[in-house]
C-alpha cells in the first residue's frame, strides 16, 4: 500500500461523515419545521399522527412528499386547519408543491411569505379565507407552474403581472371577489392549457382578443362572470382548444365561425347569454363533443353541417328563436346521446333515423310546432331514457319500439294529436317512473298491471275505456293517477294503496263508492265528479288523515253525509248535484263551503248562514198549527211595525238636530293619482253582490266605475259607527304609507274618501286577486271561478310572485327616506295582477322607522299566526328583520304549498320545515307534489333553504330583503323553462 492510500481512506470518511451529519441535520431540522408547524396550528386533529419515532422517518407521513430524503411536498387538502401560511415553510429549501385545498386558512393579503419559497412550482390556496389583492410583484414566483387562489376573498383588480409568471401550465381564479375586468397581460401566457376564470360576479369584463395567443390552451371555463360584448374572431386562434365554456354571461352579438375553427375543440357552452344571429357552420370542428347554444336569442336554422359532426354526443339548442326544419342527417349522427330542441319554433318532422346509428338517451323537443309522428327507432339500441315531446302538432300511434324500450324512465308526451292504442310494453316497462299522456286521442284499456316503479300515471282528456283495473295498486310507487276526461266505466276499485292524487272525474263509473277503503289511507285528492256513482257516502271517506281535497259532485249519490266528513282537514268539498238528504255536519256551516252543497234540495243547515246556499232545518219545524203560526206571525208584525216606526222616528229627530246644529256628515275626497270617478261612483257599488272579501278591519269591493268601465278594489274600514281608535290608526298608517311610495310591486292607493262614521281607501283593482287564493285550494275552491279552481300555480309563476314581492319589501326597507316595516307580510296581503305580477298591500299595521336597522317598541303584537317573528311576539320590538322572518314562511309555502300554520295551534310551517331538516329528511320530501319536478328540484330546494335562513330563531342571522332579492333573481334566471336545469345536469353526466 502506497503512502496516499491511508490519506485517501482518511479523506474518504471523513467526506462520508460530513455528508451523513449533513443528512442528519437537515433531517432533523425539517423535523424542527414540521413540528413547528404543527403547534402554530394548534395541534389540530387530522395532524395527530406527526409524532417522531426512531422506527420512521416524516417523508412516511402522508401529507409529506419526499424525494432523496428530502421534502419536496407538502399536502393539506381538506384538513379543517384554521391558520396562517408562516415565513418559515421555506426554510424547507426543496419545497416545490404547497397545497392547502378547503381549510381555513386566512389572512388579509396574499402571503408574501411563499416568495422565499425559490423552487415552488405548484401552488393552491383554494377554497379558504384569503383576502386583499394579489400583489402587483407576484411575479417573484417565477418558477410557478400551476396556481389555484379560486375560492378566496380576493379582491381588487386581478393584477397585470400575472402575464410574467411564463412558466404556468395552470391558472385558476374562480369564485373571489374580483372587480374590474380580466387583464390582458394573461394572453402572455404562452405556456397556459388551463384557464379558469368562472364565477368572478364583481367583474364586469369583456373576453380580451388577447387571449387569441394563448396557442396552447386546452381548457378555458369564463362560466357566470358577467362577461359583455362580443365573442373575438380571435378565440379561433386558439389551436389546441378542447373545452369552451362562457355560458351565463350577458355576451352579445353573432358567434363568430371562427369559434369552430380549432381542430382539437370537443365541448362548447355557450348557454345563458344573449347572444344572436345565426348558428354558425362547423365543418371544421369534426372532434366537437358537446354543443350548448341554449337560452340565447339565436335564429335561423340548424345548419346541415351538424349532421357532420361524427363525435357528437350532446347538442342544445333550446330556448332560442330557431326554426325550419331539423336536419335529417342529425338522426345519422353515431354517437349522439342527448337532443335537446324545446322551446323554439321547429317545423316538420323529426329526423325519422334517430336512435338507430347512435345509443340515443334523451330527446327534448318539447314546445315546439313539430308534426308527423316519432321516429320509429328511438329505442332501437335500448340506451333510450327519456321522451319529452309535449306541446307539439305530433301525430298517429307511439312507435312500437317503445314497448320493448326496458330502459326508458320518463315519456312526456301531453298536448299533441296522438291516437290509437298504447304499445302494450310501455304500460309495464321495469324502469318506468312517470308517464304523461294528457290531452291526445289516446284509446284503449289499462292493463291489469301496471309498471312497478311508475309513480305518476297522467292521461286525461283522452279516449281511454274499460274498467280501472283492481290490480292497479301493483305499481306500489304509484302517487299519481290522472284520468279525467275519457271513457272508463265500472266500478271504484277498491285497493289504490300508494296513490295521494286520484282523479277520475268526467267518466262513466257507476256503482257504489266501496266501504272498505283501508288501502285509501295515503290519499290527499279524490275527484270522482261528473260520473254515476250511487249510493250513499261511506262514513270511512272520514277516517282518511291526509284527505284534504274532495269532489263527488254531479253523480247519483243519495242519504246523508257522514258527519265524520267534518272531522277531515279538507280545503276544497264539493258534493253539489246530488240527491243528499238531511243535515250538513256542524263543521261545514260557514262560507268556506258556500259552495260545496248546490242543487240537493233536500240538504239542509241546522245553523242559518248567509254565505251556505241551503235552506234552515228549523223551517220544517214550523207550523205546529194554523192558527199558532198565524197569532205569532200577527204578533211579530205587529212587533216589527211599532219598532220601525219608532226607529223611523227617531232616526229624523237625530237627523234634522245634526242638520240644525251644522253636524251632518259630508264626505271628503283626497286624491293621489288622477282620477276617472267621484265619490258617488264609488258609493253606489258597495253593495253585497260586489263584496268580495272580509276581514278583521272592515269589508273589500270590486265596483265597476262607470262610464269607463274601469275596476277598482275598496276597502270600507267600519260602517254605521264611530271608527274604533285601532281602526282608525290603521286607516291612517295605510295612507300616510301608501300615499307616499311608488313601486312597481306595491299596490297602487288612488284615493280615499271618508266621512265620520266610513273610511273607504280606494285600489287599483288586481284580477288574480291574494296569492293564497291561488296557493291553497280551499280558497281557489270556493272563491275562484270553477274554470279556474283547478289551475295549478307552477313552479315558475310562484317563484316569479316570490321576485315580485321581494323587490316590493326590498324597496320598503332600503330605498324608501324613512324605512317601513309592514308588520303584516302574508300571502294574503300579495296581490296578483293577470301576469301574476306581485303587489303588496294592506299597510295598516306599517310603521315607519327612523332610519335602517331601527328598533321601535309597539305596545301590542300585530300579525296573524305562522307568519309572526319570534322576538316581536316575546318583545313587541320590531324592525325589517321581522318582515323578512314573515317573507321566509311566504317562501315556505310556495316550495311546499303547506299553509303558514301548517299543524297544530302550537306548530307553524317555520317550525314544521326546521323539524323537517333536523329530523335528516331530504328537502325534496318537503316540496310541493303539484310542482315538484326534476327540472325544478334545485331552485326550489335553494328556496326552500332561504325560507329556513330568512325563519331563523335570531334576527341577527337573518339575511336582509336587499339580499333575499338577490338569490331570488340567480334562482329566477335558472327557471327561465322547465327543463332547463335537468338539460344541464344531463350534458356534465355526459
Amino acid at each position: 500500500m502506497t503512502k496516499a492510500a491511508p490519506i485517501f481512506i482518511h479523506f474518504s470518511f471523513y467526506v462520508t461523515f460530513f455528508l451523513f451529519s449533513t443528512h442528519a441535520n437537515s433531517q432533523a431540522q425539517e423535523q424542527r419545521i414540521l413540528l413547528n408547524l404543527k403547534q402554530l396550528w394548534r395541534n389540530p386533529e387530522s395532524l395527530k399522527h406527526w409524532i417522531l419515532t426512531n422506527s420512521s422517518s416524516h417523508c412516511f407521513w402522508p401529507e409529506i412528499t419526499c424525494s432523496n430524503n428530502s421534502i419536496i411536498g407538502l399536502s393539506f387538502k381538506d384538513y379543517n386547519i384554521n391558520g396562517i401560511v408562516p415565513p418559515f415553510i421555506c426554510n424547507l429549501k426543496n419545497l416545490t408543491i404547497f397545497d392547502v385545498y378547503n381549510n381555513s386558512f386566512h389572512s388579509t393579503e396574499f402571503p408574501r411569505a411563499l416568495y422565499n419559497c425559490s423552487k415552488l412550482e405548484i401552488l393552491n390556496l383554494s377554497q379558504n379565507y384569503f383576502s386583499g389583492a394579489i400583489p402587483d410583484d407576484i411575479h417573484r414566483m417565477s418558477r410557478l407552474r400551476e396556481l389555484d387562489l379560486g375560492g378566496n376573498n380576493f379582491d381588487g383588480n386581478i393584477s397585470a403581472s400575472m402575464g410574467q409568471l411564463t412558466e404556468l401550465r395552470k391558472l385558476i381564479l374562480l369564485q373571489c371577489s374580483f372587480i374590474g375586468t380580466f387583464p390582458p397581460e394573461i394572453g402572455n401566457l404562452s405556456n397556459l392549457e388551463v384557464l379558469e376564470l368562472s364565477y368572478n360576479s364583481k367583474m364586469v369584463p369583456t373576453l380580451p382578443s388577447e387571449f387569441g395567443k394563448l396557442k396552447k390552451l386546452k381548457f378555458l371555463w369564463m362560466a357566470g362572470t358577467n362577461l359583455i360584448g362580443e365573442i373575438p374572431n380571435t378565440i379561433g386562434e386558439m389551436a389546441a382548444l378542447e373545452f369552451l365554456d362562457l355560458s351565463q354571461n350577458n355576451m352579445t352579438g353573432k358567434i363568430p365561425d371562427s369559434l369552430f375553427m380549432p381542430k382539437n375543440l370537443t365541448i362548447v357552452y355557450l348557454y345563458q347569454n344573449k347572444l344572436s344571429g345565426e348558428i354558425p357552420r362547423v365543418v371544421e370542428a369534426l372532434n366537437l363533443d358537446v354543443i350548448d347554444l341554449s337560452e340565447n336569442n339565436l335564429t335561423g336554422t340548424i345548419p346541415d353541417e351538424f349532421g357532420k359532426l361524427g363525435n357528437l354526443t350532446g347538442l342544445a339548442l333550446f330556448l332560442n328563436q330557431l326554426s325550419g326544419k331539423i336536419p335529417d342527417s342529425i338522426g345519422h349522427l353515431p354517437r349522439l346521446k342527448n337532443l335537446n330542441l324545446f322551446n323554439n319554433n321547429f317545423l316538420g318532422s323529426l329526423p325519422p333515423e334517430l336512435g338507430r346509428y347512435s345509443m340515443l338517451e334523451r330527446l327534448w323537443v318539447s314546445t315546439n310546432r313539430l308534426t308527423g309522428q316519432l321516429p320509429e327507432h328511438l329505442c332501437d339500441n335500448g340506451k333510450l331514457v327519456e321522451v319529452v315531446a309535449y306541446e307539439n302538432q305530433l301525430v298517429g300511434e307511439l312507435p312500437k319500439s317503445l314497448g320493448n324500450c326496458s330502459s326508458l324512465e320518463l315519456v312526456k308526451i301531453y298536448r299533441n294529436k296522438f291516437f290509437g292504442n298504447i304499445p302494450s310494453g310501455l304500460w309495464t316497462s321495469s324502469n318506468l317512473k312517470m308517464l304523461m299522456l294528457s290531452d291526445n286521442s289516446f284509446t284503449g284499456e289499462l292493463p291489469e298491471r301496471l309498471a312497478w316503479n311508475l309513480s305518476r300515471l297522467e292521461m286525461n282528456n283522452n279516449r281511454f275505456s274499460g274498467k280501472i283495473p283492481q290490480g292497479v295498486s301493483y305499481s306500489r310507487n304509484l302517487s299519481v293517477l290522472m284520468a279525467s276526461n275519457n271513457h272508463f266505466n265500472g266500478m271504484i276499485p277498491q285497493d289504490i294503496s300508494c296513490l295521494t292524487i286520484l282523479l277520475l272525474d268526467r267518466n262513466q263509473l257507476s256503482g257504489s263508492l266501496p266501504l272498505d277503503i283501508n288501502s285509501w289511507k295515503s290519499l290527499n285528492t279524490l275527484n270522482l265528479s261528473r260520473n254515476a256513482i250511487s249510493g250513499q257516502i261511506p262514513k270511512e271517506l272520514g277516517s282518511l288523515p291526509g284527505l284534504t281535497e274532495l269532489d263527488l259532485s254531479e253523480n247519483q249519490l243519495s242519504g246523508l253525509i257522514p258527519s265524520k266528513l267534518g272531522l277531515l282537514k279538507l280545503t276544497s268539498l264539493n258534493l253539489s248535484s246530488n240527491h243528499l238528504t238531511g243535515s250538513i255536519p256542524s263543521e261545514f256551516e260557514n262560507g268556506a263551503y258556500a259552495y260545496s252543497f248546490l242543487n240537493n234540495p233536500s240538504l239542509c243547515a241546522n245553523r242559518p248562514s248567509r254565505y251556505l246556499n241551503i235552506k234552515n232545518c228549523n223551517s220544517r219545524r214550523q207550523k205546529s198549527s194554523k192558527t199558532s203560526y198565524k197569532l205569532i206571525a200577527w204578533i211579530i208584525g205587529l212587533v216589527v211595525a211599532v219598532l220601525l216606526g219608532l226607529f223611523i222616528s227617531f232616526f229624523v229627530i237625530i237627523n234634522y238636530k245634526k242638520r240644525k246644529h251644522g253636524l251632518h256628515s259630508s264626505w271628503k275626497l283626497i286624491s293621489f293619482q288622477k282620477l276617472n270617478f267621484t265619490e258617488s261612483d264609488i258609493l253606489s257599488g258597495l253593495t253585497e253582490n260586489n263584496l268580495i272579501g272580509s276581514g278583521g278591519s272592515g269589508q273589500v269591493y270590486r265596483v265597476v266605475v262607470h262610464p269607463s268601465g274601469d275596476i277598482v278594489a275598496v276597502k270600507k274600514i267600519w260602517n254605521n259607527r264611530k271608527l274604533e281608535e285601532k281602526l282608525e290608526k290603521e286607516f291612517l298608517a295605510e295612507v300616510k304609507i301608501l300615499s307616499s311610495i311608488r313601486h312597481a310591486n306595491i299596490v297602487k292607493l288612488l284615493c280615499c274618501i271618508s266621512n265620520d262614521n266610513l273610511k273607504l281607501l280606494v285600489y287599483e283593482y288586481l284580477d288574480n286577486r291574494s296569492l293564497d287564493r291561488w296557493l291553497h285550494r280551499k280558497s281557489r275552491a270556493t272563491i275562484l271561478s270553477s274554470a279556474v279552481s283547478h289551475v295549478i300555480l307552477d313552479w315558475p309563476k310562484r317563484l316569479h310572485i316570490a321576485v315580485g314581492a321581494a323587490k316590493g319589501l326590498s324597496y320598503m326597507h332600503h330605498d324608501c327616506s324613512l324605512p317601513i316595516v309592514h308588520r303584516d307580510v302574508k300571502s294574503s296581503n300579495i296581490l296578483l295582477d293577470l301576469n301574476f305580477n306581485a303587489q303588496i298591500a294592506d299597510f295598516g299595521l306599517a310603521k315607519m322607522l327612523v332610519k335602517e336597522g331601527e328598533l321601535a317598541t309597539m305596545s301590542i303584537v300585530a300579525g296573524s299566526f305562522g307568519y309572526i317573528a319570534p322576538e316581536y311576539a316575546r318583545t313587541t320590538r320590531i324592525n325589517e328583520k321581522i318582515d323578512v322572518y314573515s317573507f321566509g314562511v311566504i317562501l315556505l309555502e310556495l316550495t311546499t304549498g303547506r299553509k303558514a300554520n301548517d299543524g297544530d295551534e302550537h306548530t307553524s310551517l317555520a317550525q314544521w320545515a326546521l323539524r323537517h331538516i333536523q329530523d335528516g329528511k331530504p328537502i325534496v320530501d318537503a316540496l310541493d307534489e303539484e310542482v315538484k319536478e326534476p327540472c325544478h328540484l334545485n331552485e326550489m330546494c335553494h328556496v326552500f333553504r332561504l325560507g329556513l335562513y330568512c325563519t331563523g330563531t335570531q334576527p341577527s342571522t337573518r339575511p336582509s330583503m336587499k339580499m333575499v332579492l338577490k338569490v331570488l333573481l340567480q334562482c329566477s334566471q335558472q327557471v327561465r323553462n322547465e327543463e332547463k336545469n335537468a338539460a344541464t345536469d344531463m350534458f356534465f353526466a355526459s
